[in-house]
């Protein structure tokens, strides 16, 4: 990427899908030292801590990319809550949000839409590191604008797929 963005001279984008449910994570953000614990699993928290876990390496990322010098952002985007099939095999759930789901949730280009606009609009050049919610950057929880969580996140992240 690094290299066609170069080549092109044009500015590469990278844009890593989160949620809104990022701000339900455990109140510390990333359990490092309890990342497998299931004593303390608590479904929510957890699926906030990845959701959290999809904007941290954005924001890393981000920050490399400007310390290199590259033309190329890193962000993350929450693309809304979509009437997809995501729930097909929980028969209640799938009936109500199939009868109902049309009145309160995305459709599948609207769900898009927001990544779209981070990944490819004029206004969005040059901008790095940001959340964005329906095509606006918005303030994300306090441990997605922490600033030394995304690096421990990364390195942690390197330490668990080293080759040993």
């Amino acid at each position: 990427m690094k290299k066609t963005s170069s080549e092109s001279n044009r500015e590469g984008r990278i844009v890593n899908l989160s949620s809104d449910g990022h701000r339900f994570a455990y109140r510390e953000g990333i359990r490092f030292d309890k990342v497998n614990d299931e004593s303390v699993y608590n479904s929510i928290q957890a699926y906030g801590q990845s959701k959290l876990a999809n904007i941290l390496p954005a924001n890393e990322l981000a920050r490399r990319l400007k310390e290199e010098g590259v033309q190329i952002t890193a962000n993350s985007a929450h693309p809304g809550a979509i009437a997809t099939n995501l729930l097909r095999y929980h028969g209640f759930l799938n009936a109500i949000t199939s009868s109902l789901g049309k009145y309160f949730l995305k459709n599948i280009p609207q769900g898009a839409s927001t990544t779209c606009y981070v990944a490819f609009h004029p206004q969005v050049m040059g901008v790095s590191g940001k959340y964005f919610l329906d095509s606006n950057i918005v303030k994300p929880s306090s441990p997605a604008q922490d600033a030394d969580l995304p690096k421990k996140l990364w390195d942690f992240s390197e330490n668990l797929t080293e080759l040993k």
